[in-house]
């Protein structure tokens, strides 16, 4: 049935599909109109056959102009009733109750009431006369009936569209949401993977150049223009980065992320430039979510190269205490003074910190007791909600 009805629907949107309706009514009309038995009024069989089919001209207009079709289906009808004595055709009252009721859902009931009008003054002409009540009040009832069907069929179209619109800018903001999210991946990531190996870079190429007092000075150079690049680097790309949180997409990273069980490389790596790491396990090592594990990895990558950065041949402690229901991460260094360049506002610090409170956890970073520079942060070890 359901595809009947869309088939049906489709085919009378076209143009031939119009035409064949208005020839069918038309037929409709032409025999309804000669079914009558008596014609007392002014005209006779063939006038009544004709007031008819003028009746059907109007829904010709119905699509391009809706007023103009409502409109001439009213003054044709009025005209009908007025000057036959028999009672309008359905056919015909159909047609201009169809056109008056398109008419309030395109335009509006405003614009279509005064098409009641006529209606009322023949109800009140014809009640003073010799008809009967119900005929005479039958047409101005169906014109009321097709206003209020036209006017609740429009507050239902524009229900339709505010829900659609409201729902699209749902959509649309989450979407919006989602991206903002994961360029704030995208800028962790890329911050933490491109900081930590242009700071290994910087640091070994400057070692290699001060503890190797047979280089040749051109090769002295070298390595010192590889260490000067590879801090310029690493400035453009906090630069950029900047612009990432703000203003830039990008597409979402494929690769296979790292967790603390590849910590012992990591510290490692750190280790072959010159720092001296010390890491502390307590408690029964337990499995991480993977965001968890992912976050404690990247704070502790983060924060040693911060520690490389501005406290340069410092011993650093890296200490992981896993608890029944959270780990506890604790990264310090022990320079002899405060860090310097980067404060709170910097995207390692602020990295590490969004990344823990996307874990559920806690961060907290400063001044260490005793001199040194410490970052603690406290990551749950059940999935966050």
């Amino acid at each position: 049935m359901d595809r009947l009805l869309v088939a049906t629907r489709r085919q009378l949107s076209r143009p031939e599909g119009e035409w064949a309706v208005i020839v069918v009514l038309t037929l409709l009309a032409v025999y309804e109109a000669s079914r009558f038995e008596s014609y007392d009024g002014p005209l006779n069989r063939s006038g009544v056959i004709l007031l008819s089919l003028l009746t059907l001209v109007p829904i010709v207009l119905w699509r391009s102009r809706p007023a103009l079709a409502a409109a001439g289906a009213t003054l044709l009808t009025i005209t009908f009733l007025r000057a036959a004595n028999p009672a309008l055709t359905v056919v015909s009252m159909c047609i201009a109750l169809f056109l008056v009721t398109h008419l309030v859902v395109r335009r509006g009931l405003l614009v279509a009431a005064p098409l009641l009008i006529p209606f009322l003054v023949v109800t009140v002409v014809r009640l003073t006369g010799p008809y009967n009540a119900l005929g005479s009040t039958a047409p101005l009832l169906f014109c009321l009936a097709a206003l209020v069907v036209g006017e609740s069929v429009r507050r239902r179209k524009l229900a339709v569209a505010a829900l659609d619109a409201t729902e699209e800018a749902m959509a649309e903001s989450v979407r919006a949401q989602t991206v903002l999210e994961e360029r704030a991946r995208i800028a962790r990531e890329l911050h933490d993977i491109v900081a930590h190996h242009l700071s290994v870079i910087a640091v070994e190429s400057e070692a290699a150049r001060l503890t190797s007092p047979g280089l040749s000075a051109a090769a002295s150079d070298r390595l010192g223009s590889i260490a000067a690049t590879a801090r310029e680097a690493l400035t453009e790309t906090r630069r950029l980065l900047g612009v990432l949180r703000e203003d830039t997409g990008g597409e979402p990273d494929r690769i296979p992320q790292p967790g603390l069980d590849q910590l012992d490389g990591l510290i490692g790596k750190a280790e072959s430039t010159g720092t001296h790491i010390r890491l502390i396990r307590q408690g029964a090592v337990a499995a991480l979510p993977l965001s968890t594990d992912l976050a404690a990895y990247r704070i502790v990558q983060e924060a040693l190269t911060n520690a490389r950065r501005h406290a340069p041949g410092a011993d650093v402690d890296v200490e992981l205490s896993y608890a029944d229901d959270a780990l506890h991460l604790r990264v310090r260094d022990y320079a002899a003074g405060p860090p310097a360049g980067e404060g709170f506002e910097g995207h390692g610090l602020l990295g590490m910190r969004e990344r823990a409170v996307l874990a559920g956890g806690t961060f907290s970073a400063g001044e260490a007791e005793g001199g040194g520079f410490e970052v603690q942060v406290v990551l749950p070890t059940e999935r966050a909600p």
